[in-house]
């Protein structure tokens, strides 16, 4: 009952947070479209932080933007991107247009000396990274630098960071992350599933997936040893060539194996298929599996401590409201050369981490978001302090390097976008 209310109380105090006055020298945003995302990623987030503001937004309909600017509390509206990104009051731009568009947008609006938070994939291929994190062709007058930050909020709360620490890199066999969602809520026509704009399952869901498992190995791979993608069903405006869900498996330096399972349109017909939608059953996941063996005592003399141990994150995409990080250690004592077995017994335990003040900062409340984390980080970049995590550009570029071989390995080709 108590962690009932106390996930009831996180949730509240998300969707009603405090709202401390802002400070004179705000980072004043703009939004680049009028979409679903940003209320979530960044304009509730930023009603809790004082060093944030909401200033600005623009559409491709300006009377869709007029509509989004009141329903949100948002001042100004512009008539297109352009107008926004050339705005000299707006600090910085926030980009969750479709993929295809991120490159294009990100780039003019560093050129403008504003600081970018682009959502994820930032762009439509390894490419486009290196191009627009390595060597943007910013002005040499913008002064300092702007930020450029790709959006993997989920990297940025506690509850990850505290299960990356469980982890011991070296003793790895096998990890896997498994991503879904209910067929009904993306149409085979979304535009999440257009590869002209740089859709697919890999390049929306996925790529948490692809993050987490260069994260839990904190190196990248080797090569991509199998992709098994499923296309988009035949219809009209369908695009048939676009993965709705996808397998890929990844072999890092070692022989250990990563394992991503993401579908944009799972089934769920019949009972069974409902069922596979309580959580604990569909909760997005991480599980990392070590195998270590341990050195005996001197009275256990040819024998073997073999100690298997399964860390899995449950509810990654969304800690705040509730997670767990659950460790299981299975140990077996075994003859050396027989592998006959003498003992084994099984421990279990259970971790949360909802704040930094668990570990080495200080920032943050239980109810923060992945997103209000994020917030927090790129504000403390923007204002020249360190943050608790960051992503480089260098991380960016890796990132889609390993979704480029992905593609090649099933034969399609990287998504669509010059340079």
């Amino acid at each position: 009952m108590a962690s009932l209310l106390s996930i009831i109380q996180r949730i509240r105090t998300t969707v009603y947070p405090p709202q401390p006055a802002k400070k004179d020298d705000a980072i004043r945003f703009g939004l680049l479209g009028a979409s679903d995302i940003a209320p979530m990623a960044v304009i509730n987030p930023a009603q809790s932080n004082p060093e944030v503001v909401i200033a600005a937004v623009a559409a491709r309909d300006e009377v869709r933007a007029r509509k989004y600017a009141k329903k949100y509390g948002i001042p100004i509206v512009h008539k297109g991107y352009e107008e926004l990104v050339n705005d000299p009051s707006i600090t910085a731009i926030y980009i969750p247009l479709p993929n295809g568009l991120h490159y294009e947008w990100a780039l003019k609006s560093l050129q403008k000396g504003k600081h970018v938070l682009l959502e994820k994939p930032s762009v439509s291929n390894s490419t486009q990274a290196s191009a627009l994190f390595l060597h943007p062709p910013v002005p040499s007058n913008i002064t300092p630098r702007p930020v450029l930050l790709e959006a993997f909020h989920v990297r940025f709360h506690p509850a990850f960071q505290r299960f990356l620490g469980l982890l011991d890199s070296d003793n790895i066999e096998r990890a896997s992350v498994t991503l879904n969602c209910p067929k009904y809520v993306f149409r085979p026509d979304n535009i999440r599933l257009q590869s002209k704009l740089a859709g697919g399952a890999l390049m929306d869901m996925g790529t948490y997936g692809v993050m987490a498992l260069r994260c839990v190995f904190g190196k990248e791979s080797v090569e991509c040893v199998d992709v098994k993608p499923r296309y988009v069903p035949k219809g009209k405006g369908h695009d048939e060539g676009c993965e709705e869900a996808m397998e890929v498996k990844w072999r890092w330096e070692g022989g250990a194996v990563g394992n991503l399972d993401v579908d944009l349109r799972r089934g769920v017909r019949g009972f069974g298929g409902w069922l596979g939608w309580i959580p604990w059953v569909s909760t997005p996941c991480v599980k990392v599996r070590h195998r270590e063996v341990l050195l005996p005592s001197s009275e256990d003399e040819g024998l073997e401590h073999v100690l298997v141990k399964t860390v899995t994150l449950w509810n990654m995409l969304g800690p705040s409201f509730w997670h767990s990080i659950e460790i299981l250690n299975q140990h077996t004592i075994q003859e050396a050369g027989s592998k006959k077995v003498v003992k084994t017994w099984m421990e279990k335990e259970i971790v949360k981490s909802y704040t930094w003040k668990e570990g080495d900062g200080t920032k943050g409340e239980e109810w923060w978001t992945t997103y209000r984390y994020q917030l927090e980080a790129f504000a403390d970049r923007v204002k020249g302090r360190e943050s608790v995590v960051w992503l480089d550009g260098d991380d960016s570029v890796r990132q889609m390097e390993m979704i480029d071989g992905a593609y090649g390995k099933a034969g399609l080709p990287v998504r669509p976008g010059d340079v």
